[in-house]
């Protein structure tokens, strides 16, 4: 049987963790108090009995000695008690100090409960007040605008010969995500509606008998008789995308043009178009979800906290047998707010009905879809496939290096062809393979100690991967590689053409390529796509709004540097054929190619940068995203002298290396103890890391710090060249690269406990999804 203490850790709301019960602290005060009624329960002998008389015999003094022994120990028994007396007194007194403490700490925690919860209950009361009003908006024009668009098409079909009728009375459509399909919002864009329109005018004033305008109208100006202003508002879609900061820069300057040629009051520019509505009615949904998160959370956390108390007080009742104490105390538990309070209840059911009517088309399976996401189970069959794939791969990469050893592939008198190019296109696969493997180690870790990677990188629960399934995905990509070394080997070998033997890398590749864009739902197509969005992101960086998932990519692309460079030689070698005349040296030795390489080897710098100046004007000009810019710009300035030097080996060079190389390996270190992991605070109450550590052994910490200074100095084998054969430097190319991914794969796991514990001392547990109709000031 599970104790409830484990239960309630492996149950509770992690960020919410400090405000839960403190169920092992309580535990200790009752364990306290009954070591303290144990030392009060002394055995005593009984006074009547016979004294034990270490004479046998029998003598005239007999009776004498018995008398004399008798008095002794009734006068020993009386001082005896009054020791005894004392003694229980101190033990009562302090038995009933234990007792106190006890109940005072039980009072504290319910406080603290109590108040969190009413602090969680208004702030979600408070936004789903808020969410209503923002759906009352969307439902106006929801209805004007599709009310506009049946008396059009009664228009047209009284007078389908009139030009007019189709084009004077046009206006934007509102696109219902259960009605309309994107696609057709996104092939049919319409333009900014102008003043004059009367379904405009029908908008703006439906939305005035609720108290709202929109920026830029003239009806926000003050009415005759001294009427109050209603309040100005706007569609404020974030600029997420390249196309939407292109819109909003747009709109910002047709408003201006806008409220600058209509002072006179007369119209309005009021920018209501299909996209954005669309866009509206996607936020509030999510919004709607994400409050409904929440509330679960909150049900959750008051749930729990009950069973707590209820436990405790169970226990305490065992131990020092006061029934009436724990009774009135579990009473007072009843009665408290977050156990009689249904404000959650009531509004997690008005969520529920909201979403079915207006975000399903009254299909309530649908909307639980949405709300109430089902997380697929744990399956054995993914852990038989990954035991199979790991020992097919061991198998057939033990044929492989017979294979090769048999053939003197890697001896020195062998071409130079086979490693040149066959090396390049398995390695990427090899490191992509150990970076998922790594990966799948970090989910291992943080679904070990809590940490909710699912929240912080906003993947859905229903479709994240597991460990497991990142494992079946290193697993079948290394034994299909290894498979593919030992095919390529056969028939090369086997003397079959060499056109035919060197095409085997270029099918794996495409195969791999077609996986990764396959349209159909099979092998991880959530997971795929959210892959290929984000390589989307990153390469776009400053036009796209940077998420944790983002700048966490960006960051493992700065340590798959020598997988990008393969990646470059397998393009050119197979675009420019070279698989056919086997002139790898194409690639290699023009200058055209050194070019791109030195490109590739600062570009995932750059794009990081590119993101850390987009946070900069995103977060109101927060400098730290300015230095955090400057460690990848030092970084790209390092490459770049490493690169230079690779070419003219020269002293000036050696030294600018060693110089750039230096600082930028230094303030990255300082980057990764002190920002990325948080370590190194001299205050804290753990010398030399943080206050809260989620690892118990603190001798981890130090050695991870040790372990990633170490591992940070690898740039000193390119300055040292070393005189190794053509093989032997392939082989430490590769090695250090896979050095360079674990430290990444290591870094990982302490980048996002220290995001975790920065979610903890905030209790953020719900994401907060901005609003798409902002109120303004009614001079605005």
């Amino acid at each position: 049987m599970v104790k409830f203490s484990r239960e309630l850790e492996a149950e509770l709301i992690p960020e919410w963790k400090d405000a839960f019960v403190n169920y092992r602290q309580l535990k200790k005060h009752v364990k306290k108090i009954k070591l303290g009624l144990l030392r009060s329960s002394p055995s005593h002998s009984d006074g009547g009995d016979a004294v034990a008389h270490p004479y046998c015999g029998f003598s005239l003094l007999s009776p004498l000695r018995a008398l004399a022994s008798r008095f002794s120990a009734l006068r020993n028994q009386h001082l005896q008690t009054d020791e005894e007396n004392l003694y229980e007194m101190e033990l009562v007194r302090s038995r009933e100090d234990e007792v106190k403490e006890f109940l005072e700490k039980l009072d504290e925690e319910l406080d603290k409960v109590e108040n969190f919860h009413q602090i969680k209950e208004n702030e979600f009361c408070e936004r789903g007040e808020i969410l209503r009003k923002q759906l009352q908006i969307l439902v106006d024009l929801r209805q004007i605008i599709l009310h506009d668009r049946r008396r059009l098409r009664h228009r047209s079909s009284s007078s389908p010969a009139s030009p007019t009728s189709t084009t004077s009375g046009a206006c934007p459509r509102l696109i219902s995500l259960s009605s309309f399909s994107e696609s057709e919002a996104e092939t049919d864009p319409a333009p900014p509606s102008s003043g004059d329109s009367p379904v405009a005018g029908e908008v703006i004033a439906a939305l005035e008998r609720n108290g709202v305008n929109f920026v830029g109208s003239a009806r926000t100006k003050a009415k005759k008789g001294g009427k109050p202003r209603a309040a100005a508002m706007r569609i404020d879609i974030p600029a997420t995308t390249p196309g939407r900061t292109i819109s909003a820069v747009t709109s910002s300057i047709w408003e201006d043009l806008v409220n600058s040629a209509r002072k006179d009051g007369s119209g309005g520019g009021d920018q209501i178009n299909r996209k954005k509505i669309q866009c509206a009615e996607k936020m509030i949904r999510v919004a709607f979800v994400e409050l409904y998160r929440g509330l679960g959370l909150l049900r959750t956390y008051s749930s729990l906290n009950m069973m707590a108390f209820s436990k405790i007080l169970k226990k305490f009742d065992k131990v020092t047998n006061q029934k009436e104490a724990s009774e009135w105390f579990l009473k007072k538990v009843k009665r408290s707010h977050f156990v009689s309070s249904d404000k959650m209840v009531k509004l997690a059911d008005e969520v529920e009905t909201i979403f079915i009517e207006h975000f399903a088309s009254n299909d309530k399976k649908k909307a639980m879809k949405f709300l109430k996401p089902h997380k697929p189970n744990d399956s054995h069959m993914i852990t038989f496939f990954v035991g199979l794939f790991t020992g097919s791969f061991v198998t057939l990469f033990s044929v492989y290096a017979i294979l090769a050893h048999s053939c003197g592939i890697f001896s020195s008198t062998t071409e130079p062809g086979y490693v040149e190019t066959i090396y390049p296109i398995f390695s990427t696969f090899a490191l992509l393979s150990l970076h998922i493997f790594l990966y799948g180690c970090n989910i291992f870790m943080w679904r070990s100690t809590r940490i909710n990677h699912n929240f912080i990188f906003e993947f859905n629960p229903s479709s994240a991967l597991k460990h497991r399934d990142a494992f079946l995905i290193c697993t079948s990509f290394m034994t299909t590689v290894v498979g593919a070394m030992v095919i390529h080997l056969l028939l090369r070998s086997a003397g079959v053409s060499l056109q035919h033997v060197k095409s085997i890398p270029a099918v794996l590749l495409l195969l791999f390529l077609g996986l990764l864009v396959f349209p159909f739902d099979i092998f991880y197509r959530p997971t795929r796509y959210c892959f290929l969005r984000v390589i989307r992101n990153i390469m776009f960086s400053p036009f796209y709004k940077v998420l944790m998932v983002d700048f966490f990519m960006a960051d493992q692309l700065t340590s798959q540097i020598p997988l990008l460079r393969h990646m470059e030689f397998t393009a050119c070698y197979f675009m420019a054929g070279g698989f056919r005349t086997h002139p790898y040296e194409t690639c290699t030795r023009s200058h055209q190619y050194k070019l791109l390489a030195y490109v590739i080897s600062f570009l995932p710098y750059y794009w990081r940068a590119m993101q850390c100046a987009r946070r900069y004007i995103e977060e109101g000009y927060d400098a730290n995203h300015l230095a955090n810019a400057g460690k990848y710009v030092s970084a790209m300035l390092a490459a770049a002298a490493r690169w230079k030097y690779a070419m003219e080996p020269t002293p000036p060079w050696l030294a600018l290396v060693i110089i750039s190389s230096t600082a930028a390996t230094f303030y990255q270190l300082y980057w990764d103890f002190v920002k990325d992991w948080g370590l190194l605070d001299p205050n804290s109450q753990n010398p030399w890391l943080r206050d809260e550590l989620i690892l118990k052994n603190k001798c981890i910490y130090y050695v991870s710090i040790a372990l990633n200074f170490v591992l940070r100095l690898a740039w000193v084998e390119s300055v040292m060249r070393l005189n190794l054969g053509q093989v032997e430097n392939r082989l430490a190319d590769f090695l250090l690269a896979s050095v360079e991914i674990i430290r990444r794969g290591h870094w990982n796991f302490y980048r996002l406990e220290n995001e975790h514990l920065n979610n903890v001392g905030k209790f953020r547990a719900v994401k907060t999804v901005p609003l798409p109709f902002r109120e303004l000031d009614s001079d605005g």
